[in-house]
């Protein structure tokens, strides 16, 4: 911070300096260069790196049309939709161009979400599985499948 300030005010000195001795140290070039905006250059120059620039764009807008519809045939050839959500991402992301972070949420929005938590409230509720009857049979059997199981095994391998 300190340096930008230290130029800064070495910068507006220097400035002031070059305007007193009529700019003899090369201001020359700045003026020509901040000039009306003209390069300089001969106009049949200009017009051709115009349509240069034309042909180039249009060049690539022909490439980018040729690369569309091979995808779109290999979307038809393997059944792949194409994605629609990159594209609305795009969309969104051009529309709050400078904004940092998500979309406020509307009104209508917050409303019908406070709604859905209430509802979720409800739901929350402990309810019993239907097939009650059936887990409870299982539980009890198992104390009794497992002295089974350990008392065949101790058959089977009897210590002496």
């Amino acid at each position: 911070m300190a340096a930008f300030i230290a130029k800064q005010m070495v910068g507006n000195q220097l400035k002031s300096v070059k305007a007193a001795t009529g700019g003899a140290l090369g201001d020359k070039d700045e003026e020509s260069k901040e000039g009306d905006g003209d390069t300089g250059e001969d106009p049949e120059i200009e017009e051709a790196r115009r349509e240069a620039e034309e042909k180039r764009k249009e060049k690539h807008r022909k490439m980018e049309e040729e690369r569309e519809t091979m995808r779109q045939s290999i979307r038809d050839k393997y059944g792949i939709k194409k994605k629609q959500e990159e594209e609305e991402l795009l969309k969104q992301q051009m529309e709050s161009a400078g904004r940092v972070g998500r979309k406020k949420k509307t009104p209508a929005e917050l409303a019908a979400e406070a709604n859905g938590e209430e509802e979720d409230d409800d739901e929350d509720e402990f309810t019993m599985p239907k097939n009650l009857d059936e887990f409870k049979s299982k539980v009890q059997d198992i104390p009794q499948k497992l002295t089974q199981t350990v008392g065949e095994v101790s058959e089977k391998c009897s210590l002496q």
